[in-house]
């Protein structure tokens, strides 16, 4: 089992940054890809970033390419995701997943946190 737990939300103005922080626990070595998705209100949960455990494989959706920063810690298990430009869009509970694969797929992640909200007001 792997456990992840996110911190780091907040409520900033739209222009402003965020760091959100993820932080693994148990059998990580049994994850290829640490990823963030994020759900807004009435909304499917989406993926925004992903990054390999080695941190040279990375993926972002479109809408947040210059924008959001992934990066990972190994010798503290803990990826992070750096948040710049942040739009009012950006608003949703943004989720840490980890899968054995590397994959974007929503459905081929096991392992989930609870969640960290964050909200960007115009």
């Amino acid at each position: 089992q792997v456990q992840l737990a996110e911190s780091g939300g907040g409520m900033v103005q739209a222009g402003g940054s965020l760091r959100l922080s993820c932080a693994a626990s148990g059998r990580t070595s049994s994850t290829y890809f640490i990823s963030w998705f994020r759900q807004a209100p009435g909304k499917e949960r989406v993926f925004v970033a992903a990054i390999s455990w080695s941190g040279t494989t990375t993926s972002y959706v479109n809408s947040v390419k210059g924008r959001f920063t992934i990066s990972v810690d190994n010798a503290k298990n803990t990826m992070y995701l750096q948040m710049n430009s942040l739009k009012p869009e950006d608003t949703a509970m943004y989720y840490c997943a980890a899968a054995g694969t590397p994959t974007i797929a929503r459905w081929e992640y096991p392992y989930w946190g609870q969640g960290t909200q964050v909200t960007v007001s115009s």
